[in-house]
């Protein structure tokens, strides 16, 4: 249970070390709860590690400081009002959240019930009423995340958006357009003086982004419910940045009353591409040189409905960068997701022919390592290479073809083909001149006979020798003759190899396993040249993929 680094001295003298993350959990408390404290209490234990941003506690002094604290008691008073609150709300944990908020801003608004309304004026007198919103947007968020809920951001795309977000200077616009209960816009927007807007269609969610808002005495926040891509509540706002996580496969996003939506500049969207609808509707409200945020599922990127208007992002310079985030970012759902990062021209001429998509794919990091790209994660595909039939923007087809090493497949696969190709030189059997065509008609016998002798038995579909007076490579090699599949094949066409009214020459076993040997090395020859087939196939994609890219080329 060690956590940081320490020297191997210094962590044999005061035992394991948490985290601050590890203590919550510990106390089955929120991490905020655990600042509080630090912040609180005199006697909370000093850091023994780590650094000043990330202090690493000792495990036994933070024990023994728990058990004081607690004085016998098996919950923690955010527990027991986030419980209290379960038992009032259920799902409707968002009304609840909501009214907690109003209460602790000083708003009038609907009673809290009474086991609530004690438990919150109990942790009011000790706790600041930021620090304990901030405490129960964070329980939301776990229970949001473990139950698989859609209502909020998850913490790991927030990182990533904050991660690949530009830096903005004071006095910018910062806009999202389904901001739910805030989580994004707030963790983007945290400089004095950004102006930030917001719209929710849940009513309470939006209520209680701007009430949070409020209690971090941000006054440049607004946030305003309603739908927007049906009733926009702000049809003027350009902003400087626009970030969204817009609700994923919805279908009923209005299509059939904005198909004439003049948001729809690069394309009206498909009812099955509202995802794409968001992402113009961000893209409406960006001044120029103003960015967009767009979080998608990757199959966003390459679904055949939206072609057209990824060939209008593409061709008109507008998307910049695709990011194929880690496995698991998106604890809401199970599906993949990219990070598309917009920009709009700041004119309206021509995308410059060198212009490049950056594509970083990041699909092989843990959701919760680096986000910042190894020289093999990323690559700038141009312009021309992306508008194709398909207008995939999928990073990862493109990293794969940048990185692969084609002059040394080529090679490999060219050695293995020679290799292969001797192989089948030896395989290939000698013959000798025989008694000519039917001199072995005469003296035959029927697999049903021998069936019925008790000669031959069936391993599956196929017959196989039951006796030491039968070879089954000789048996099975005559029946895989021309006359033998003529008579097995049915009027439908199909062939049995079992072919029972098959017929196959009498002869003594060491002729039967002299010819068996000749069939087997055929059999052996013909499976050689598939895999040399194969290979040829495989050897001629490579050459001529290398040679397209610049890869691979001719010897002069």
């Amino acid at each position: 249970m060690y956590a940081g680094a320490m020297t191997d001295k210094a962590a044999s003298s005061v035992g394991p070390l948490v985290t601050g993350s590890e203590i919550a959990r510990l106390a089955g408390v929120t991490r905020a709860a655990v600042s509080n404290w630090r912040r609180r209490y005199d006697d909370f234990p000093a850091p023994a590690g780590g650094a000043t941003n990330s202090p690493l506690y000792a495990l036994a002094e933070v024990q023994e400081w728990l058990d004081r604290q607690r004085k016998g008691q098996e919950v923690a008073p955010e527990v027991e009002l986030w419980q209290a609150m379960r038992a009032a709300y259920g799902e409707q944990m968002v009304a609840g959240l909501t009214e907690v908020a109003a209460v602790l801003a000083g708003e009038q608004g609907p009673r809290l019930p009474d086991d609530v309304a004690t438990r919150v004026r109990e942790l009011a007198r000790s706790d600041a009423p930021v620090d304990l919103v901030n405490g129960l947007t964070e329980r939301f968020m776990d229970s949001a995340r473990r139950a698989g809920s859609d209502q909020v951001t998850p913490e790991r795309v927030v990182r990533a958006v904050c991660h690949f977000a530009p830096e903005l200077p004071a006095g910018s616009t910062v806009f999202d357009p389904a901001c739910g209960i805030g989580v994004l816009l707030l963790s983007v927007a945290f400089r004095e003086g950004t102006r930030c807007c917001g719209q929710e269609m849940d009513h309470d969610s939006a209520r209680f982004a701007q009430l949070r808002a409020d209690l971090l005495a941000r006054s440049h926040v607004r946030v305003v419910a309603g739908d927007s891509l049906r009733a926009d509540a702000w049809p003027d706002l350009k902003a400087d940045l626009v970030v969204c996580d817009p609700p994923a496969g919805v279908t009923e996003w209005g299509r059939e009353e904005l198909l004439l939506d003049s948001r729809w500049e690069l394309g009206t969207p498909s009812k099955a591409e509202g995802e794409l609808a968001w992402l113009q509707h961000a893209y409406a409200h960006t001044e120029p040189g103003g960015q967009v945020l767009m979080v998608m599922p990757a199959s966003v990127a390459y679904r055949k409905a939206g072609r057209r208007i990824r060939s209008e992002l593409v061709r008109r310079g507008i998307v910049r960068q695709v990011v194929a985030l880690p496995p698991g970012t998106a604890t809401s759902h199970s599906l993949p997701v990219h990070l598309w990062c917009l920009r709009r021209p700041e004119n309206a001429g021509g995308v410059d022919a060198n212009h490049t998509v950056r594509m970083v794919d990041l699909t092989g990091n843990s959701p919760d390592g680096s986000l910042e790209p190894r020289a093999d994660q990323v690559t700038d595909v141009p312009v021309i290479e992306l508008l194709d039939d398909t207008v995939d923007l999928t990073p990862g087809s493109h990293l794969r073809s940048r990185h692969r090493d084609f002059p040394g497949e080529y090679a490999a696969l060219r050695k293995e083909l020679e290799d292969q190709i001797r192989r089948l030189d030896a395989l290939l059997p000698e013959f000798a001149a025989g008694g000519g065509p039917g001199s072995l008609d005469g003296a035959t016998t029927s697999v049903a006979d021998l069936a019925r002798a008790g000669l031959v038995t069936y391993d599956g579909s196929e017959p196989v020798s039951a006796s030491e007076q039968l070879d089954t490579d000789y048996l099975q090699g005559f029946l895989r003759s021309s006359a033998n599949v003529r008579r097995a094949t049915s009027a439908s066409g199909t062939y049995r190899l079992d072919g029972r009214g098959s017929r196959i020459p009498r002869m003594g076993i060491d002729e039967q396993r002299r010819y068996g040997a000749a069939f087997r090395a055929l059999s052996a020859f013909e499976e050689g040249m598939r895999k040399a087939d194969e290979l040829s196939r495989q050897l001629a994609e490579v050459a001529r993929d290398g040679l397209a890219t610049g890869a691979l080329a001719p010897e002069e």
